[in-house]
Parts: C-alpha cells; structure tokens; sequence
C-alpha cells in the first residue's frame, strides 16, 4: 500500500483520510487546527508539524482545502519541491476553474502528475467512503488517482482535462442551489393553496416536478426520506458552503459568458439567508425565508 499525505482534516478531510487509513494506507496527517488533527491520529493517522514533513516521503498528496489561494499557496510553498519526484497530486478542494488549471500546470512543469478532484456527498457520505468525485487530468494521472479515490467514494467520474473536475462540481451545485430553492417556493406555495404537504410530496414525486432536492432531501421536516430538515436543519451542507459554490459558479460563468439567471438568482437569494445568521444551518432552511 502507498505512504499517503493528507492535508486538511477538516470535517470532510477528516473522515476521507480515516478511509484511506482503513483500506491500509499510511498516511500523514497535518491540520492547522490540533483538534482536527487529533482525531485523524484516533483514526490512525500519524500526525506531522508541517506540510513539508508530511509530503517528504509520501507516494501521494491529497489535499482538501478551503480556497483556491490557500490551495495555490500549500503546492507552491510546500508541496512543490518538497514532495518526491513522480509524486501523485490529488486536489480534493471546490476551488475556482482558474487556479485549478494553473496549478495543475505548474505541476506537470515541475514533473508530478496531478488531478483536481472535487467532492460531492457531504460529512456523511466522507465518513461513509461513499463520495462522488469528479476529476479533472490527463487520462494517465487519473488512471493513476482513481484506485486511490475509489477507497474513499463510491463513484469516480473522469469529467476530462484539468480543471473540469471542478467545473463538473460548480456545475452541478449550481444545478442544486437553485433546484432547491424552487422546491422550498413550491412546498410553501402549496402550502397557501391548502395543499397537505405529505399529499403534494406524494403527487409531485412521482410526477414531472420530481427532483433529488425533494425526494432524497426534502426541506420539510416529516416529509420523504431523512434529512437535515428533520434535525432543526443541523448537519448536512451548510448554507454558507452552498453560497460559496454559487459564487465560484457566477465567476466561472462571466469568464466563459454563460448566461445563468437562474443560478443568479440562487446566489443572490442565499446571500440574503445568509446574511440573517443562517449560514451555519444546511442549505435547505431557506425554506424558512422562503414560506
């Protein structure tokens, strides 16, 4: 098995390197956050001081960040010309299209292959090692990262060159965002039209209007399978973390002048559920603002 280094062990790197750790890769942890890394080292992780150390003799770098600058910053301080020759790169963060391929090509100058593999499936399905990933590379370099992924996910999607990873997640939460909102509208809507809401969801899931948003996460509690709604909207994708997709989205569409009014619309109407405290809560909960 390979000496794998994973950095950001956050609520999603966290229990994505505890599955590594469980189909029998080493793997070194670092998080600036010791609480992070110490429950990586309860999950078998071994635990280093700094990024340099933890890449030094690893067979791979998986990182999982929260922004493209802080992506660009680790490679190009700390892992470029740190981590060995050859060395496999994997990206796991939802970073910008741009910086996405700018670092991969940096990467393939300095000789390591490298992929952009951006996630979907949240904390349960990071703990679960059943993620999505969606990777962006040259066929060699995926061919190369999907036995690694596949230990953390149930699904591996080749979307094409680097950066296309990121643009197929962009793509899809933007699709999500405002697939939700547009569930939140109908429910209240039938609602005030004396609609029960367990009849409308027994209608409308079996009907033209079925959509993932209402019947594997409906935003009404007591209503379809379980979901964040039926936990106060604790856990699950957070509201701040929908906005910041629909944001990447937006400028991701002015630079390849797509029109996305509806995707505008998502963004603007999360940024204002979001400015009233709610960024913490799952994304859902803008049913609130929205009944």
């Amino acid at each position: 098995m390979s000496t794998i280094a994973f950095i950001g062990l956050g609520n999603m790197g966290g229990g994505m390197a505890a599955n590594l750790v469980k189909a029998g890769h080493r793997v070194l942890g670092f998080d600036l956050s010791q609480e992070a890394l110490a429950r990586a080292v309860e999950a078998g992780c071994e635990s280093c001081e700094t990024i340099e150390a933890a890449v030094a003799s690893a067979d791979a770098v998986v990182t999982m960040l929260p922004n493209g600058a802080i992506m660009r910053d680790v490679y190009e301080t700390s892992v470029f010309g740190h981590a060995p020759a050859g060395c496999l790169l994997l990206d796991c963060s939802t970073i910008d299209v741009a910086t996405a391929r700018a670092v991969a090509a940096d990467a393939a100058a300095k000789g390591y292959a490298m992929v952009d593999a951006p996630v979907s499936g949240g904390i349960a399905a990071a703990n679960g090692g059943t993620l999505t990933f969606m990777v962006g590379g040259p066929d060699g370099d995926f061919a190369k990262a999907e036995p690694i992924l596949a230990t953390m996910g149930k699904a591996v999607i080749h979307a094409g060159a680097a950066g296309n990873g990121q643009a197929a997640k962009i793509c899809n939460n933007m699709l999500l965002g405002a697939s939700m909102v547009a569930t939140c509208e109908t429910f209240a809507m039938a609602q005030k039209l004396g609609l029960d809401p367990q009849t409308f969801y027994d209608i409308s899931s079996v009907s033209s209007g079925q959509c993932w948003s209402m019947t594997s996460y409906c935003p009404l509690p007591g209503v379809g399978p379980q979901s964040p709604a039926d936990n106060g909207y604790q856990g699950g994708f957070a509201t701040a973390l929908m906005l910041k997709d629909l944001k990447l989205a937006m400028e991701a569409a002015q630079a390849a002048n797509a029109a996305v009014p509806m995707g505008h619309a998502a963004e603007a109407l999360f940024q204002v559920h979001a400015n009233a405290g709610q960024g913490g809560t799952d994304f859902s909960s803008i049913i609130k603002m929205l009944g």
